[in-house]
C-alpha cells in the first residue's frame, strides 16, 4: 500500500514522501496516529504541489545564502576586545559577541547557535569561524579581533 507521510518517521521516510508499507501497518498506525495519509489520485496532486512550492522557497533561500556569503567573504568582521600588553584578551571572544558584530557591520541576523569557533580565541589577531545555514551550507570566515 501506498502512503504520503505527514511527519517524519524513523526508519521509514521524511515528511511529505510517498512511501510503500504493509496494508495492516498503514491502517492500524499511520493512518490513525496521523503519520501518513492514503495516496490516492487527490492526495498525490495536493503532495506534487507542496513539492513544487518547497523547491520554489528552497530555491529562494538558497539565491539568499549566496548573497550572505559574498557580503561576509567580502572583508573580514572586526570585534573588539580589551587586550593586555602581551597581545592577550581579558575573558576571550565567544560567538554572541561574533553574531552581534556581524549585525553590526554586515547589517545581516545570524543566529548566534549557527556559529562554531574553530579555536578558542583568547590574543588578538586573524581566527576561523563556521558559520552552518543548515542543508549541507557551511560557510567558513575570517573575523579580527583587535583592541578597544
Amino acid at each position: 500500500m501506498q502512503v504520503i507521510l505527514i511527519k517524519d518517521v524513523d526508519n521509514l521516510g521524511s515528511a511529505h514522501e510517498l512511501v510503500d508499507v504493509r496494508p495492516g501497518y498503514a491502517r492500524n498506525y499511520l493512518i490513525p496516529q496521523k503519520y501518513a495519509i492514503e495516496a490516492n489520485g487527490g492526495n498525490l496532486k495536493i503532495m506534487q504541489e507542496r513539492q513544487k512550492q518547497m523547491a520554489k522557497r528552497e530555491a529562494k533561500l538558497m539565491a539568499e545564502i549566496a548573497k550572505v556569503t559574498e557580503v561576509l567573504k567580502s572583508s573580514p568582521v572586526k570585534l573588539g576586545a580589551k587586550i593586555g600588553t602581551s597581545g592577550k584578551i581579558f575573558g576571550s571572544v565567544t560567538s554572541i559577541q561574533l553574531a552581534r558584530a556581524i549585525r553590526e557591520q554586515k547589517g545581516y541576523e545570524i543566529d548566534r547557535r549557527r556559529i562554531t569557533l574553530l579555536d578558542e580565541v583568547k590574543e588578538a589577531g586573524t581566527h576561523k569561524a563556521q558559520i552552518d545555514f543548515g542543508k549541507e551550507n557551511v560557510l567558513e570566515i575570517e573575523f579580527e579581533v583587535v583592541g578597544e
